[in-house]
């Protein structure tokens, strides 16, 4: 892949908005296997922390290669890089090899913040991730959730939607997905309203929550709402890895201050002190098994399971066990 068919090589995810930082960094990585042409599958990714990256390993990642394979790196948490590793990067950034595509996450803040301008400079292609705040940003991304569902909105729509579901932006999309999924397309303020009453607010999330806090009962209860009102069973698997997921970075990062662990992990604070409550009960082993279940979960939704319903069940049940110990 050459830099002039390919994606841009260097790329600044610039903000801590969680799910925006998810998706642009996915969207660079299938834009570049993409543009690998058949072996895109095969393009190796590269994920490290800046504050965790030695400066021999950065130099190693960003060197030319004898055959110039396709790369993608991430360069994550690059605001609490130290002083070696922003140099490091800044230097290679200006002149990356062929092959390599290079994403670096930035916070905007943190004691390597002029690395921002810096790779503006570089000519980085900039997402901005930054956290929405505002009523008006959360109305735009809820109106180009459904955009991108094929469905024009109308304002009460989209005002219904958030009175329902709240501002965190992970569920306002899920929420757009499943009402676009369920409706046909047809969604109008009785849709929401019908869809988010009573039972009908049950999300991944739930699911997940229940499940993490060995709730099986509860976890599986949730599930069935969730599958029969037609929750993707994608979204269901991805809320599920995600809580095991945050466990098992939270649990490696050990006790500490959210609020100073989240610039190391890349985590809003509150999702911290979240997880940390929920590791009591949870072994290193036990979470371990855990990211097991939910990688296998992963291939049963997306086509290897011939009763993804069932996979659901069996994955949510175990992960619930885990954490009961039993």
């Amino acid at each position: 892949m050459s830099n002039a068919d390919g994606p841009a090589p260097l790329h600044l995810v610039l903000g801590d908005e969680e799910l925006l930082v998810e998706r642009a960094v996915a969207g660079v990585i299938a834009v570049t296997r993409v543009a690998s042409g058949g072996a895109g599958d095969e393009v190796p990714v590269t994920r490290l922390r800046a504050g965790e990256a030695t400066v021999a390993e950065l130099a190693e990642l960003l060197s030319p290669s004898l055959f110039a394979e396709d790369r993608v790196i991430v360069l994550e948490a690059a605001g609490e890089a130290g002083k070696e590793p922003a140099v490091l990067v800044l230097d290679a950034a200006s002149s990356l090899p062929e092959g390599v595509v290079l994403i670096v996450l930035h916070s905007g803040g943190g004691r390597a913040k002029a690395m921002v301008p810096a790779l503006q400079k570089a000519g980085a292609q900039v997402h901005d991730c930054a956290k929405v705040t505002k009523a008006q940003d959360r109305i735009d991304f809820v109106r180009s959730e459904f955009r991108t569902a094929g469905i024009r909105a109308a304002p009460e729509v989209v005002a219904a939607v958030l009175d329902a579901v709240g501002s965190d932006l992970r569920e306002l999309a899920s929420a757009c997905s499943q009402l676009a999924a369920d409706t046909g397309g047809r969604v109008d303020e009785a849709a929401v309203r019908r869809y988010y009453s009573g039972r009908a607010e049950v999300t991944g999330f739930e699911v997940a929550d229940k499940a993490v806090a060995g709730d099986r009962a509860g976890a599986l209860e949730s599930l069935r709402w969730a599958l029969g009102r037609g929750v993707a069973h994608v979204l269901l698997a991805d809320a599920l890895a995600d809580a095991v997921h945050t466990l098992a970075r939270v649990g490696s990062a050990g006790r500490g201050d959210p609020y100073r662990l989240a610039t190391e992990l890349g985590m809003p604070p509150w999702k911290i002190k979240k997880a940390q409550g929920e590791l009591r009960g949870w072994t290193p082993d036990s979470v371990g098994r855990a990211l097991e279940v939910v990688a296998i979960l992963n291939a049963d939704v997306k086509g290897q399971a011939a009763d993804p319903d069932y996979a659901m069940e069996r994955a949510v049940g175990a992960v619930a066990t885990l954490r009961a110990g039993r």
